[in-house]
């Protein structure tokens, strides 16, 4: 599985247990304790989709000094290439990570732990045993119910579709992703290139790598390299695109760093598309917007998913999907090792 169907099975197993939105208005705290900042905010940020006003995920000690460290490679990168101002202010964000490890480590200021008497509105546990198979979130645009569609509470299982439902495009992008997911693109594709002898993609894939660090990460990782060799377009910044993209053709677009087609007013999907995306939005416009034909839909999944489906140009089946990510580790992490309560 990968870590995005741990974030939907939190939202359809809190429906099933309590049979409303208990997150609606609320902050949600994350038990888990043992996720990287990457991981931790594809988790965090879905709590937009949960109208939750905000969320944070308790973490370890050494686990919040990794995600420290990694955040201070990459600030340094930005520093090397002469991009901090003269009030210094990349310099500052580094000197108060290194304090805060300092702090961490010498126990000063451990990392943000609840109280001992800490009480909540609720508390669930997400069983991730019930976990089988990948899951979508779906706008259900044709609901009968008008006020059942475009929101986040229908989530269904891969097997639901049978293999047969159309996607126009896929879009693997926006700040649900990491670099973990620009590796899985890569790793997927050489995946199938090996089981079918070549890459085909019956719909557009659109792929936005969250930042320029992580794309230099990549290059110098060799998964960029395998990027490109699937791709048939890469953003130049030296001779940017003049309007954004309305028409796609079947190939591998590999855009600027940044929002994309989530943001609504940036790329958009050609209107009436059925759009199978990692964004964190379902809504009505926002992707793509209707056509006197059919509904824009925007489909919301993991990156495996959405690449399989703009290779095959439907919803996969559940033996292509297992094929296609075997060998690949998805996602790791681990029960937390302690109490995560302040002592």
């Amino acid at each position: 599985m990968d870590f995005r169907d741990v974030v939907h099975a939190t939202q359809i197993q809190m429906l099933k247990q309590f049979g409303e939105n208990v997150f609606q208005g609320r902050i949600i705290e994350v038990h888990i304790g043992t996720l990287p900042a990457d991981q931790a905010f594809t988790f965090t940020d879905w709590t937009a989709e949960m109208k939750a006003k905000a969320a944070i995920c308790i973490t370890e000690d050494e686990t919040l000094i990794g995600s420290l460290e990694v955040a201070k490679g990459r600030i340094q990168i930005m520093i090397d290439k002469g991009m901090d101002n003269e009030s210094q202010v990349l310099q500052g964000l580094v000197d108060q990570a290194n304090q805060r490890i300092t702090d961490i480590r010498s126990g000063a200021k451990p990392a943000l732990m609840p109280d001992a008497n800490a009480k909540y509105s609720a508390q669930f546990v997400v069983d991730l045993d019930q976990i089988n198979e990948p899951m979508i979130a779906d706008p259900d645009v044709n609901n009968e119910d008008v006020s059942k569609r475009y929101t986040h509470d229908i989530i269904r299982e891969l097997s639901y579709y049978q293999g047969e439902k159309v996607v126009d495009l896929g879009f693997v992008g926006s700040c649900m992703v990491h670099k973990g997911d620009l590796k899985i693109v890569s790793q997927m594709l050489k995946n199938l290139e090996a089981q079918e002898g070549k890459v085909e993609f019956q719909a557009p894939l659109v792929v936005a790598a969250p930042t320029y660090n992580i794309i230099d990460e990549l290059k110098a990782e060799g998964d960029w390299d395998l990027l490109q060799k699937y791709s048939d377009f890469e953003f130049d910044d030296d001779a940017p695109k003049g309007a954004a993209r309305t028409e796609y053709k079947n190939m591998m677009y590999l855009e600027r760093p940044g929002c994309n087609l989530c943001m609504g007013n940036q790329e958009k999907a050609a209107r009436g598309d059925t759009v199978m995306a990692t964004s964190t939005r379902l809504f009505k416009g926002r992707v793509v917007e209707d056509s006197d034909r059919k509904k824009g839909e925007s489909l919301l999944a993991s990156t495996p998913v959405v690449v399989l489906s703009a290779v095959l140009g439907r919803v996969p089946t559940m033996d292509e999907y297992k094929s296609a990510v075997a060998g690949i580790n998805l996602t790791k992490f681990a029960p937390a090792q302690r109490d995560l309560i302040s002592v």
